[in-house]
């Protein structure tokens, strides 16, 4: 059985961890088939959308038992590398031209809220429950803290990542982490009907969108608006940007 099933509906590429006996979580294979699918998605021309999701009643529970046992044996220097593989998922899902959209049913927790928060958008079951209970076992969740310190606030970002609890879908929307909550047995299906909201938009401008938000971060003010403007100005010669111009001055 395939650790990760990939489907695709419309213009939407749909990738579901499929290690549902094992919370799926997240060893060496899975984490290279979901690196592999994410490269080939950002080739195709045709994909608007990504949604990564998890089979079963849960998102992901982070490192599964082998992985562990491995890290307990292993070198620093095998050890960094390992956390490197995990890193560049991470960088991935970020590099990538589509928004990658995480559907979050059941916990995700360790790296698979690493996981979820890498994804531009997340949209969790109003059951559904996130932490990083790694703390407790003499673990850091350290990769994932440069991507929830520019998401929380210092003080929110130390008492997540430190005092080890679970949050609430609900809590991580008011915060702004969650972009929407969805109480319905249909969750799956109203994911992908959010997700299929970019067939409708252009796809250069989304792309260009979502690379100009973090190329900005580490930017001066100055620096992110002189950016912006040569990224307006590309966007402007865009065949999307020219014929949506002509049929609204046709108006």
């Amino acid at each position: 059985m395939a650790d990760l099933l990939i489907e695709q509906t419309g213009a939407i590429k749909l990738l579901t961890l499929n290690r549902p006996d094992k919370r799926n979580a997240l060893n060496d294979g899975l984490i290279a088939e979901l690196k592999g699918a994410l490269r080939e998605a950002d080739a195709d021309d045709s994909l608007r959308a990504i949604v990564i999701r998890g089979a079963g009643k849960d998102f992901c529970s982070g490192a599964d038992l082998s992985a562990l046992q491995k890290i307990a044996t292993a070198s620093y220097e095998e050890n960094l590398e390992d956390a490197r593989s995990l890193a560049e998922l991470y960088q991935l899902i970020r590099n990538i031209r589509q928004p990658v959209i995480a559907a979050v049913r059941g916990r995700a927790l360790a790296g698979g809220f690493g996981l979820a928060l890498a994804c531009d958008l997340i949209f969790a079951h109003d059951d559904a429950r996130f932490g990083f209970p790694e703390v407790k076992i003499g673990f850091v969740p350290a990769m994932v803290a440069a991507i929830l310190r520019r998401n929380m606030s210092e003080k929110d970002a130390f008492a997540t990542l430190t005092f080890g609890y679970e949050i609430s879908a609900g809590e991580l929307r008011d915060r702004g982490i969650v972009e929407g909550t969805i109480h319905d047995e249909h969750f799956d299906s109203e994911v992908i009907e959010i997700a299929k909201q970019y067939e409708k938009l252009s796809a250069s401008a989304v792309q260009m969108t979502k690379r100009l938000l973090y190329d900005i971060e580490a930017l001066t003010f100055d620096a992110a608006i002189e950016q912006g403007a040569q990224v307006n100005a590309t966007a402007r010669m865009t065949e999307d940007c020219q014929k949506g111009i002509a049929k609204f001055l046709e108006k």
